[in-house]
């Protein structure tokens, strides 16, 4: 038994300890009978650096499609070609207006404890912003995560490298040949400076980049190739919000919009998450309210962990790792 394994089976005994061993556990059984994984990621987990576990879980084949913020799959990237650029600010809690103004005129943008240098996000438009004009000239669009693909293809790139390559959890998707979704693209900062490179006529249209409807119908594309298959599907839910509220609809869509009525439940479910039900929010709603949706049923094995995704997702990767 490797160690943390055997740290989790000995201590994590009860409460959201117990929650998240059993959804560890989980994992590994729904892989053990042949199936897959849908991860879905909001929060700020790139700048977390989950990439250095994430990625192993790519290439050791336990994750098999991704959901996240673009924030998540833009912020991967900054950190893959501009960490030791970073300023770590481990008081972050102490700081006045006053030292937060001062971080943004030294041109810093702070993510809780991590400020990334605003540098790095014009050194990739200028990278990006050619293939963005590039497919709106030639009239071929692609998916944010396609152009990001396409970044790290270009000659030399692995010279600009901050980080080990391996630390990367979109170069290992890359490497794996994964799909990406990332709905609400204009909610990062690399959609930001998409619109503003169509104001400023550098890029001629916004049909560039292509959009959340067409995500859903590759999605539903996939996870219909799957069922056909008898390939049970799971979702793994780190936060919550539109990262993971997109993709988990693609069954009551399949079922109810589509009419195929066949199509499997998701055949496993778990979050991480600190917000809560009492709230009205999606992203707290519990398991068991899953099942009025459509998109889980009543055996599906479902885990609701609250707590901190920064130190659970970790421990759970490893543990599915049998690190």
């Amino acid at each position: 038994m490797s160690t943390i394994t055997h740290f989790l089976e000995t201590h994590f005994r009860h409460f959201n300890a117990r929650e998240t061993l059993d959804a560890a556990k989980g994992w590994r059984d729904l892989l053990d009978r042949g199936g897959k994984m849908f991860l879905t990621m909001a929060g700020a987990m790139s700048t977390a650096e989950i990439g250095v576990i994430l990625a192993e879980m790519i290439r050791k084949d336990k994750v098999h499609a991704i959901s996240c913020t673009a924030a998540n799959l833009e912020e991967d990237l900054f950190n893959l070609f501009n960490h030791s650029e970073y300023k770590m600010v481990p008081h972050y809690r102490d700081l006045s207006p006053e030292m937060e103004k001062e971080l943004y005129d030294q041109g810093y943008n702070r993510v809780t404890d991590t400020c990334i240098p605003e540098g790095v996000l014009r050194q990739v438009q200028r990278q990006i912003s050619e293939l963005w004009k590039k497919a709106a000239d030639t009239d071929s669009p692609k998916f944010p995560y396609e152009f990001m693909y396409e970044l790290l293809d270009q000659p030399g790139i692995a010279d600009h490298f901050q980080v080990p390559a391996e630390h990367s959890w979109v170069l290992a998707a890359k490497e794996k040949g994964l799909t990406i979704y990332s709905p609400g693209f204009e909610d990062s900062t690399l959609g930001n400076i998409f619109c503003s490179e169509v104001m400023r006529g550098r890029v001629k249209n916004h049909g560039a980049v292509r959009h959340g409807t067409e995500q859903m119908q590759v999605l539903a594309g996939w996870y219909t190739a799957m069922a056909k298959a008898g390939t049970p599907i799971g979702f793994f839910q780190i936060g919550g919000g539109i990262a993971a509220d997109f993709p988990i609809c693609v069954v009551p869509m399949l079922i109810q919009d589509m009419e195929l009525e066949d199509t499997p439940f998701w055949a496993y479910f778990a979050q991480i998450g600190d917000s809560t039900t009492s709230y009205g929010s999606y992203s707290g709603a519990v398991p068991n309210e899953k099942i009025t949706w459509g998109k889980l049923d009543v055996g599906t094995p479902s885990f609701m962990i609250n707590s901190d995704a920064a130190i659970v997702a970790p421990l759970i990767f490893a543990y599915v790792l049998d690190m």
